[in-house]
């Protein structure tokens, strides 16, 4: 049975951070692809990004390369651990959503859209 469980969101000030966390429990294989999605007010739920926890692979959607370029997104795993985190920096009001992790196991990359097997319950994050 894998379970998915977020926390680290909240309410913030435009130009703070945030570091969103997820653990799943109940994966057994090595390799997996967690991601991160986010459902804002008035979008549908859109891939943030998503790592191998088997290698460390990042992949970030869209506009989110850009700001993982920027340092402003990243997504990082806790070594040896099914944990991953999503910082956030440089918060703006158009951040606000409800930041979902999700896992495939029988992953050893990352499709991502429409790929995820398993879904935490999300975590809200509120920017003002």
């Amino acid at each position: 049975h894998v379970q998915l469980v977020e926390s680290g969101g909240g309410s913030v000030q435009a130009g703070g951070s945030l570091r969103l966390s997820c653990i799943a429990f109940g994966i057994t294989a090595s390799t997996s692809c967690m991601a991160w999605f986010r459902q804002g007010p008035r979008n549908g739920r859109e891939v943030v990004a998503g790592i191998v926890t088997g290698d460390g692979t990042t992949y970030y959607d869209g506009p989110y390369y850009a700001d993982s370029r920027k340092g402003r997104v990243t997504i990082s795993q806790e070594s040896g651990k099914n944990q991953v985190y999503l910082q956030i920096n440089n918060l703006k009001p158009e951040d606000t959503a409800t930041y979902y992790c999700s896992v495939n196991p029988l992953r050893s990359w990352c499709e991502l859209e429409g790929d995820q097997q398993y879904w935490g319950q999300g975590t809200q994050v509120t920017v003002s």
